[in-house]
């Protein structure tokens, strides 16, 4: 549980992060500057020995006591704060052999490394420096050959020690690690502090989704940055709202379709109670047969429209697509509606081109939306009132359109007129408010929309497909 929280593994990052960086450091640091401080140390031990060498020069090789040599020799050590050997380089059968001549630290040991360094001087008749591990430590040495006759016959070797080097160099290492650790403290504090924030974020994340899985779309989320949480948050709340109006229409479609489905069930049954009265008139039961089959129509007609609108809402629709001329289309849909035109005491008159308007659509379903505009017109429109279907190509497009001189749509009501079980009716009765919805999905699958333009006198639904 510790390590699957979200919290202690970004902290833990934070301080692997900042292990990482203290370790880069200390390694990018501390072993140059020690490199450096030990070359600058042999550096200075060169200049002062090159400089400090010349009287020790003067009296080596020739007829010089000892004392005097040695005394030279302790000068130069002192002057130069280092001790100072001098080597006897003999020549024999068994090749070169270095031996102490002068020490001014007397009593070193024979195998001490200033018999390296003065080895390689010998051999390449030039001063030779560096460092040498000793028992008592690393030492900074230079050795400088004196020739005599073109051989070189002694060797200065000028040595010092580094434990100053060392001591600054430890106090650096110490130092390093101290603020290191230090820095480490602080990013881990620092890391578990901006993690909590971080996973209080998400944890509000995580209960507002629990709220929306369980129904409750009343919480808001709340957006308190910019950056990635905070737009994370902003789609979360688009996403619940969203789904908060996805839930209110559902319930408002079934609440809705239950009405409209209950109204011609109730009329059905109390019809059928009175049709089986054997005292009624035939008359009268004629009379309510038609009722009755008006109630069926009605029903069968809702049936359809909500079944067209789930297949539309579940991308179940499938569309076939064909070469269609939009004016014989629209002259053998009005031929349908002859008998509701003349009960409604109306006429349609129809407006197309003479050579046709050609386009690649589903004639069917085209055919549709036309019946769903002409049964619109007839059934909002008082009765006697004229309606025209033209159908036209302009800028790239064509044009179905079904226009009306009824007396308009209420400008409020323009918004909500491709709503689901809207109309703009006061009488319910006129019809479910679904026709308007499936012809502008329709419209919308087919790559095209449905325009609709509203006036006192003048109503126009326009099909606009692309050409």
């Amino acid at each position: 549980m510790i390590i699957r929280s979200l919290r202690n593994r970004l902290a833990a990052l934070f301080g692997l992060i900042v292990t990482g960086a203290i370790a880069v450091v200390y390694l990018s640091v501390v072993p140059p500057l020690e490199g450096q401080l030990r070359d600058q140390k042999v550096d200075a031990l060169a200049e002062s020995a090159l400089v400090h060498v010349e009287p020790l020069r003067a009296v080596v090789g020739r007829d010089v006591p000892q004392a005097r040599v040695g005394a030279r020799l302790r000068v130069a050590a002192a002057r130069s704060g280092a001790r100072v050997t001098l080597l006897d380089v003999a020549t024999g059968t068994e090749g070169r052999r270095l031996t102490v001549s002068v020490d001014s630290q007397p009593g070193a040991d024979p195998a001490d490394s200033r018999f390296v360094l003065a080895g390689q001087a010998v051999r390449t008749a030039h001063a030779a420096r560096g460092t040498e591990p000793t028992a008592g430590g690393r030492v900074a040495e230079v050795a400088i050959p004196f020739e005599q006759d073109g051989a070189v016959t002694k060797v200065a070797v000028f040595t010092d020690g580094l434990e100053a080097v060392d001591a600054n160099v430890a106090f650096i290492r110490r130092r390093v690690l101290l603020w290191g650790l230090v820095a480490l403290a602080v990013a881990l504090v620092a890391g578990y502090a901006v993690s909590r924030g971080v996973t209080a974020r998400v944890r509000r994340l995580e209960r507002a989704a629990g709220q929306v899985a369980a129904g409750d779309f009343s919480t808001r989320i709340r957006v308190d940055s910019d950056d990635e949480l905070g737009r994370l948050a902003a789609a979360f709340d688009d996403m619940q709202r969203q789904l908060s109006e996805l839930q209110t229409a559902r319930e408002q479609f079934i609440a809705t379709a239950s009405h409209e489905l209950r109204t011609p069930i109730f009329s059905l049954g109390g019809f059928l109670e009175l049709l089986a009265d054997e005292e009624l008139d035939e008359p009268t039961r004629q009379e309510f047969l038609v009722q009755v089959r008006g109630q069926v129509q009605r029903l069968t007609k809702l049936a359809t429209e909500l079944l067209d609108l789930s297949r539309l809402g579940s991308g179940a629709l499938e569309l076939h697509p064909e070469p269609t001329d939009l004016g014989v289309l629209a002259h053998e849909v009005t031929a349908e509606f002859a008998p509701a035109l003349l009960g409604h005491r109306s006429e349609l008159e129809l407006a197309s081109p003479g050579n046709g308007v050609e386009v690649e659509c589903d004639p069917e379903r085209v055919a549709q939306v036309l019946r769903i505009l002409i049964d619109n017109a007839i059934v909002h429109t008082p009765a006697g009132t004229p309606i025209q279907v033209s159908a036209d190509r302009h800028d790239g497009e064509v044009r179905l359109a079904v226009t009306d001189s009824g007396p308009g749509i209420k400008r409020k009501s323009m918004p909500h007129i491709f709503e689901p079980f809207f109309t703009a009716s006061d009488d319910g009765s006129r019809g479910a408010g679904l026709g308007l919805a499936i012809a502008s999905e329709l419209a919308g699958r087919m790559d095209g929309r449905l325009a609709a333009d509203s006036r006192p006198g003048s109503t126009t639904f326009t099909l606009v497909l692309p050409a």
